[in-house]
């Protein structure tokens, strides 16, 4: 049995919803490191970094861990590690455990940094999507969310610890 064809466009509903996408997907970047730059003098990704260091077991991640919840080459990561290893924000360490592996360690100074860029991120990403959206709604995009980044990579990529479902 044949499939029907695919079109080779998409219809004018779907072309609405992914310019409606397409355009949040390019402004949200922008905005979130132009706050961040401001007030934290930090781009989105290297705060994305330090939170997810400061929300992991003893502040440290291996370096390959933390560039799959980035979505990052292993070579940017680095950049953004050694340009956060100047201002003191974290360090690396060769991993004790197996000394193929690299960790990301949050320093006192690099807490200090996420606590104190947290609250302004936090009121943007307040402003910018949850006060436009119901709590239903907001619950609908987290699972649309979930749906399309399934179907773009198989792994969960980074949740915050409270979401996290302990290993067994």
């Amino acid at each position: 049995m044949t499939q029907p064809a695919v079109p080779a466009t998409l219809t004018a509903e779907e072309l609405e919803t992914w310019a409606g996408l397409a355009t949040v997907l390019e402004w949200l970047p922008t905005a979130l490191d132009a706050q961040l730059q401001r007030d934290a003098q930090l781009t989105h990704f290297e705060y994305g970094v330090l939170y997810a260091l400061a929300d992991a077991p003893g502040g440290t991640l291996r370096m390959s861990v933390l560039s799959s919840y980035a979505n990052s080459t292993l070579s940017r990561l680095s950049r953004a590690a050694t340009r956060l290893e100047s201002k003191g924000w974290m360090r690396r360490e060769p991993d004790p455990a197996d000394g193929r592996f690299t960790l990301a360690v949050l320093t006192d100074l690099g807490r200090q940094k996420v606590d104190e860029a947290t609250p302004g991120h936090a009121a943007l990403v307040r402003r910018l999507i949850f006060e436009r959206l119901t709590s239903a709604q907001q619950r609908q995009l987290r699972d649309i969310s979930r749906r399309i980044a399934g179907g773009i990579r198989p792994d969960e990529g980074w949740a915050p610890a409270s979401a996290r479902t302990p290993s067994p």
